[in-house]
């Protein structure tokens, strides 16, 4: 269920982007899509969002996004420069100049090393990648919810950096 907060800047995500003429990927490990549907369940979005990739296992991550193996060997999968190197491979992937990411722990236990709670958001855009670190309370699904208004917010300022500088 994708709550009125959530719908709202999905909307001004989407508005923004086909007014800046610009795309969006996106790559889901915790949110599981939620992101992508956020995007889609919004009028217009067929012009700015060209797909995704939901990631849930490691496997995916590397084969199908370009994370190197040797990186989720060494932190896991919950980490920043995880979070980057999914944004980038999911722009690479589907053609676009802006992807974003999310992985984390959405509970009930933690995970690789992290507590429930712990997300990270990673943006790949021409400026570069970068990571953002949040930690969330509340349940599984609260913590998704959580994560998916946060990659949101995060797609809205890249594309508002993005669209200035072209």
């Amino acid at each position: 269920m994708i709550s009125g907060g959530t719908a709202e800047t999905a909307t001004t995500v989407v508005g923004t982007a086909i007014r800046s003429g610009l795309t969006v990927a996106t790559a889901e490990s915790l949110t599981a899509g939620l992101v992508a549907a956020a995007l889609a369940n919004t009028p217009g979005a067929s012009a700015m969002l060209q797909g995704g990739v939901v990631a849930y296992q490691n496997s995916v991550k590397a084969g199908i996004l370009g994370v190197p193996e040797e990186l989720l060997a060494t932190v896991g999968s919950v980490d920043g420069g995880v979070a980057e190197a999914m944004a980038d491979g999911a722009r690479r992937a589907c053609a676009a100049d802006i992807g974003i990411s999310t992985t984390g722990v959405a509970g009930p236990e933690p995970h690789d090393g992290k507590g429930v709670g712990t997300v990270f958001i990673g943006v790949a855009s021409p400026q570069g990648v970068g990571s953002f670190e949040y930690s969330f309370d509340g349940d599984r699904q609260s913590i998704r919810e959580q994560a998916c208004e946060a990659a949101l917010a995060r797609l809205l300022a890249a594309l508002s950096d993005v669209g200035y500088r072209s």
